[in-house]
């Protein structure tokens, strides 16, 4: 599903932020990517979905090495292989938030009214981003992330800006519907909790070379 070989993201000649020999995700896993700040987490996970591009190495993904593909082809590859979750949500304030959700679907078809009944959103699908509680927005996002059933669900901090409590209820949510459409999940949190709902937990020493040079 995801293989990493020998992939560095530098900045600058002596600025490496990232170095990761080797890392392979099966289809279907759910893994937590753990770290301090500034570990290069995000930095992986940006990588992984062809938004920024390795120095050095190769990101290969349902076997097609993705940064050896034209913007335009890894564009469409993104839209059709990778669900984005993020830790701001980005719903668009002037659409609802089943608009919001029609966005990524392109005229296509798509059970919408189902998916937030599955959330606990069966009220929502007409009101807009202001008019929804910070728990809600992050629901919205979940589905407009998944509806279109991607092989790969990439989460950045995905409840780093809910209380504890909403949190949780969040992070669990996650995991279950990846686990029940058998999504390959990687999700980006600080929160050690949050990283025990996971089957299969990485921490930012253990891939990253630079930090293990450190200690």
């Amino acid at each position: 599903m995801i293989q990493i070989k020998n992939m560095k993201k530098s900045y600058g000649k002596n600025d490496v932020v990232l170095s990761v020999s080797s890392i392979h995700v099966n289809a279907g896993e759910r893994i937590a990517l753990t770290g301090p700040s500034g570990s290069g987490k995000s930095t992986l996970l940006h990588m992984i979905g062809g938004l920024v591009e390795p120095t050095e190495g190769e990101v290969i993904v349902n076997d097609i090495a993705v940064y050896n593909q034209s913007m335009t082809a890894r564009d469409a590859f993104r839209m059709e292989n990778i669900g984005y979750i993020f830790q701001d949500f980005h719903l668009l304030p002037s659409l609802t938030a089943r608009e919001n959700v029609q966005l990524v679907l392109n005229g296509k078809d798509a059970p919408i009214s189902e998916w937030f009944e599955r959330v606990g959103l069966q009220q929502k699908e007409h009101a807009y981003p202001h008019e929804l509680s910070r728990g809600q927005q992050q629901r919205v996002a979940f589905i407009r992330a998944l509806i279109h059933r991607p092989a790969i669900v990439l989460a950045d901090e995905p409840t780093g800006s809910l209380d504890v409590k909403t949190a949780n209820t969040m992070m669990e949510l996650l995991v279950q519907i990846c686990e029940e459409e058998k999504l390959t999940l990687l999700a980006v949190t600080h929160d050690e909790q949050l990283a025990e709902k996971f089957p299969k937990r990485w921490t930012m020493y253990e891939l990253n070379q630079c930090l293990a040079e450190e200690i």
